[in-house]
């Protein structure tokens, strides 16, 4: 029914994108296009991306990160650290389904001569890439979408050959903008055709890439976060909400929700003991956007917001209340689906000041970044809200992560990301965990490519030291 759906949605968003140009006659299929415009997939792209993001935020990066688990829980689970071997296959499958699809957009605007299309297929390059890498390690690139030219088993990038790319397309972007000339191939769903605001996507994308390689010094990616911090007049970001890269969708059809029943997403679950206990130590107004109030074990009376466990041992009849649960307002359209929210390159700013030993910048960009984050996701901000001991700016990465975590709510894997990075937030270890209680670092590759890319897998796989969900990427090491 999904793959249904997806298809009519690619139907859908084309006929809407490319109504206004004129597509050369087909000699054999009067129902095929015979090229593309450079905006023609561009709607599919961030839709069909972007909602599965969701999806993976929702039934992995929710689990790992302890904001919300199965309830009640069957033996084993990812809250668990307990990753099967083809759990990550969907992710591969469709991160390369559609960089195929932004590779062809990228050809259509080079051909088209449309500078502005380029910058934004090398964003979206760099989007898709930088997730992929961060989920597997080493991974194709060079040879990746390239089926048309014969190469089915495509060679596997190191991770750090990943991003030496990605970052220097970003660059490039960012120095391809033209807002004197207009988008001409339709709207587009997530910028409206707002050129300053797609730059700003690119360089904000490109400062969350940049910190995370910021422990490599061969990529002297500190010094260019301050050089980007520094002149935004070259180097543009967000700036407030209303900028970021976040879609909306309005639940009329083609922009439905990413959940076909908007249940699916608060049945057999319970919101993580972690989570709730966070927002409730800050008296944070994110906690009824976030999660239901608990109950009483007869369901008749709330008794505020209390989750369960990650990675308890044993059976659920040791909880004596019925758990806070997810917000199904959250996933019922119209909704957001955040990519890279404003509050994000704040917390960014703030890691960088603090590492510059500039305290004054540090606190201001911490506090924007707790404030749009709480706007973003419709509450306000009290008056008192940095008077707790718990919200106020101590001077350490461990409180401003605190705070990254909550941003980064419904942001595909970046709080695992982040988490593999820092160690923050530190996360309550369950008696049920497995794995020796170490958090995953990766997916296992796919075990289709293990059958059928055999020989480039066995390569990556010597390179990285093994494939398993303890083995680390480069940047990690």
């Amino acid at each position: 029914m999904k793959q249904i759906r997806i298809s009519l949605l690619i139907i859908s968003l084309a006929s809407l994108v490319s109504c206004t140009k004129n597509f050369e006659e087909t000699n054999t299929d009067p129902n095929r296009i015979s090229q593309i415009s450079p905006g023609t997939l561009l709607n599919p792209i961030l839709y069909s991306v972007t909602a599965f993001n969701m999806e993976k935020a929702d039934d992995f990066t929710f689990n790992l990160m302890q904001v919300a688990l199965p309830y009640p829980s069957v033996a084993g689970g990812v809250h668990r650290y307990d990753i099967q071997e083809n759990a990550g296959a969907s992710t591969w499958n469709t991160y390369y389904r559609w960089l195929t699809n932004v590779l062809e957009m990228h050809k259509a605007a080079v051909t088209a001569e449309d500078v502005n299309y380029q910058a934004i297929a090398l964003t979206l390059k760099a989007w898709i890439l930088s997730n992929t890498t961060d989920c597997f390690g080493d991974i194709p690139m060079d040879e990746a979408g390239r089926g048309e030219e014969g190469i089915f088993r495509p060679a596997f990038n190191t991770q750090q050959e990943v991003y030496t790319r990605i970052l220097s397309d970003l660059e490039l972007a960012n120095t391809l903008y033209n807002p004197s000339k207009a988008m001409n191939f339709g709207t587009d769903i997530l910028m409206g055709n707002n050129i300053s605001r797609w730059k700003k996507f690119t360089n904000s994308l490109r400062m969350r890439l940049l910190l995370r390689v910021s422990a490599k010094p061969e990529m002297n990616s500190l010094a260019q976060l301050r050089t980007m911090i520094a002149d935004p007049t070259t180097y543009p970001v967000f700036t407030k909400n209303e900028e970021a890269a976040i879609l909306t969708l309005s639940g009329v059809t083609p922009f439905l929700s990413p959940w076909g029943r908007a249940v699916d997403f608060t049945t057999f679950r319970a919101a993580g003991k972690f989570f709730t206990d966070e927002l409730n130590a800050m008296n944070d107004p994110r906690r009824e956007k976030f999660c239901t109030q608990a109950r009483n074990p007869a369901g008749n009376t709330t008794i505020g917001y209390e989750g369960i466990p990650s990675g308890f041992d044993g059976s659920e009849s040791q909880f004596d209340y019925i758990p806070s649960n997810v917000n199904i307002a959250l996933v019922t359209a119209p909704m957001i689906c955040p990519i890279l929210p404003y509050s994000e390159v704040e917390f960014i700013k703030a890691e960088v000041a603090l590492l510059s030993d500039d305290l004054t910048t540090a606190k201001t960009s911490y506090e924007k970044g707790v404030k749009s984050s709480i706007e973003q996701w419709g509450a306000t901000l009290p008056a008192n809200y940095f008077e707790n001991t718990e919200t106020v700016f101590d001077g350490t990465l461990e409180r401003i992560h605190r705070q990254k975590y909550f941003s980064l709510y419904f942001v595909d894997f970046q709080q695992w990301f982040e988490h593999r990075r820092t160690g923050f937030p530190v996360l309550p270890k369950g008696a049920g965990m497995v794995n020796d209680q170490k958090m995953p670092v990766r997916y296992y590759y796919p075990i289709a490519i293990r059958s059928t890319n055999t020989e480039n897998y066995n390569k990556a796989v010597e390179r990285m030291g093994g494939d398993n969900i303890n083995s680390k990427g480069w940047w990690e090491k």
